[in-house]
């Protein structure tokens, strides 16, 4: 007996996106048709002004097309009020963005706990998710510290675990390695591609070094507001282990109750 494949967790059909207007319009998409499936792993290239970082904004609904139809698990995202388009962002996407974009005085606890604290979880639902998330990203023990007293490295993982705390079905990821340095920035990868693998979360990333998009197992090149290339990665990056206290700025943690 045949089965029926299940459709695309995302669909992109004919979507264009039009700034401005007369002698200032600015077509930053021309009609692009895009297919993403559950559990993908998908880089996105391209040059500044290729239209890449609007795919993504309009992925993310945080910005709408001008025309065309984007379609997640079915339901038409382009027809959606500003307030369902915010729900759908709560329950099913999860950010991260190359400027951490932390909340300075906040413990990591805390920076975690944001997305279910506006989403209304009860404080210990909050505190329970929070902890778990930290702990998945290696995390465990650098709850109370402050963006200020973690590397770079460690940062980028509060903000991950931030992003998956809610349970997203995607995680999009733009330039998530642009601050870090190299070795930073490849246990950042790995820890992507670990969380793609052994939970399912479809990635998608914007990036512009082709080292961290060769982790994806798809890489779809802008170019001019259109998808100039779409290609399977046949020989993706091995997965380097990461290190176990994401880079170790800080001595490690003394355990509650002991001496400093």
């Amino acid at each position: 007996m045949s089965t029926v494949p299940p459709p695309p967790l995302i669909q992109l059909q004919g979507i264009s996106r039009r700034y401005g207007s007369g002698a200032s319009e600015l077509m930053a998409l021309k009609g692009i048709d895009l297919q993403i499936a559950g559990g993908e792993f998908v880089a996105i290239m391209g040059p500044s002004g290729s239209g890449k970082s609007t795919a993504m904004n309009i992925l993310g609904c945080l910005d709408t097309p001008s025309a065309g139809q984007y379609l997640f698990r079915g339901a038409h995202v382009e027809a959606l009020s500003r307030d369902q388009r915010a729900r759908l962002r709560r329950r099913y996407l999860g950010f991260v963005f190359q400027g951490f974009n932390l909340l300075a005085r906040t413990s990591a606890l805390e920076n975690v706990e944001l997305p279910l604290l506006y989403r209304g979880d009860a404080a210990v639902a909050r505190r329970t998710a929070a902890l778990r998330a930290l702990q998945s990203v290696g995390l465990g023990g650098w709850e109370r510290h402050t963006p200020a007293e973690l590397s770079g490295g460690q940062q980028q993982r509060v903000a991950i675990a931030r992003a998956i705390v809610t349970e997203p079905a995607v995680l999009l990821a733009d330039e998530p390695t642009g601050n870090l340095d190299s070795q930073r920035s490849h246990e950042i990868m790995a820890l992507l591609l670990a969380l793609n693998r052994d939970q399912g979360i479809t990635v998608l990333m914007v990036t512009h070094e082709p080292d961290m998009a060769a982790y994806a197992r798809r890489l779809v090149h802008f170019l001019d507001g259109r998808i100039a290339r779409d290609l399977l990665n046949p020989n993706p990056s091995p997965t380097p282990t990461p290190a176990p206290d994401a880079g170790a700025a800080l001595p490690k943690p003394a355990a509650m109750g002991e001496a400093a």
